[in-house]
Parts: C-alpha cells; structure tokens; sequence
C-alpha cells in the first residue's frame, strides 16, 4: 500500500481517499482541495498502512471509491473516529454474484488484467470519450505487472476477509452507468447495511464531475 498527500497545509480538515484498483493520483490532480489536506492511498499488494497524525485534525472524512471501499474497510478500525465515512461505487464484498462484481466477470478481468490495462479497462471505467480523453491527460504511471500483482493480491483478501455486514459507510455513492461494478449489486449491498444512496447519472469513475473534494461531500449532505 502507498500513500501521498495531495495537500498538506496543517489545515484542521482531513480527507483520506482510498483509490479503485490500478490507479494513482495523477488523474485526480483536478480536484481542488480547498481547506483540506487530502491523503490520497492506493496500490493495494499489501495493506500496510502506516503511521499518520489523524489526532491532529478536527474533522475527518473517509471516501472510499471501487476495491477502495473494500480495502478502507478491512482496515476499518483506523477510521472508527472519522465523521464521516462515503463510498463511490464499490462494496464491502466486491466480488460477489448478489453485492459486487460477479465472480465469473472479476475472475476474467484477472485473467486478462495484462492486456485490459493497455485501454480497453480504463475505457470500460469512464462514461464518455470525452472523459477518457481527459484522463489520457494525466494517467496512471504504475507498471502493468504493479498493477497485475494488485489485482491477484485484491482477490486473496477478498476470499479470506469475513462476509459481515456491519454499517460502516454513512453514505454512498452508485453511478447509474457504471460498467465495472453493477449498479443494483451496490445498491442491494448498501441497502442490506441501511445505507443511504445517492445516484449519479455517470459512470464507474464519476470525478470529472467534480472540481473540488469538498462537492462530494456536499453532495451527500444534501440528503
């Protein structure tokens, strides 16, 4: 597991950001952080999460987005502090034929997760032309073997993490057009747990929607 902050001021506002698989910051570069420092978490080949002075801040929010939302809550008694807890199309059992991506779809993508990282997986996670453009601009920087071996390392946790059902997530957030996890899977997952939903007419990655972190959580708040 990495971390990198993208803003560190000393502000009394934190957001920790759990990414989806194969990612890095680079794509979320437009995202302005306004009065947060914002610690941005990704590569999952291990869950070694380190030290960071969460104490030191007011207000804390977690937003956890695709296998992030898994991965953040394996690691659930980090946050159990945090204000505000929002998941961004993903679950806590993400592979699953009822609540995440169904296990025949996720163990194809494995199998051919070499080849589907040159394009056609990233295509597959934006809504639009328009919005994979713009992530061409500015897009992951990982090795394709990185990024393999996360995905392998991924599925190991999800087969041995436990199947509870606990509410961990005050939010979430489903994309109605999201080609990588089914919709109705979220929404049955999240509804199992109480969780309250809201819905985006976007797809798997819904950021180009957003200019700053602080709309998301406003958008949120608003139900």
């Amino acid at each position: 597991m990495k971390a990198c902050w993208l803003n560190k001021a000393n502000n009394k506002n934190l957001i920790v950001f759990f990414s989806g698989w194969s990612f890095d910051e680079n794509p979320f570069k437009h995202l302005n952080c306004w009065n947060f420092d914002v610690l941005f978490v990704y590569d999952y080949n291990d869950l070694n999460f380190g030290n960071f002075p969460f104490e030191l801040y007011e207000k804390k929010t977690l937003i956890a987005w695709s296998m992030g939302v898994f991965t953040a809550f394996e690691l659930k008694n980090l946050f159990s502090d945090f204000d505000l807890k929002i998941a961004i199309n993903g679950t806590i059992t993400p592979v699953d034929n009822e609540f995440g991506i169904p296990v025949k779809t996720f163990e194809l993508t494995l199998k051919h997760a070499s080849k589907g990282l040159e394009g056609k997986f990233y295509k597959n996670v934006f809504k639009t032309d328009e919005e994979f453009a713009k992530y061409m601009e500015n897009p992951v920087k990982r090795s394709i073997a990185n990024r393999v071996s996360e995905l392998e390392n991924l599925y190991t946790l999800v087969k041995s993490a436990p199947s509870d059902y606990e509410k961990f997530y005050d939010f979430a957030i489903v994309s109605e057009f999201d080609k990588i996890i089914p919709p109705n899977n979220q929404k049955n997952s999240h509804g199992k747990n109480n969780v309250p939903v809201v819905n985006l007419q976007s797809g798997h990655s819904p950021f180009y929607n957003f200019k700053s972190w602080n709309e998301i959580i406003k958008l949120c708040q608003q139900i």
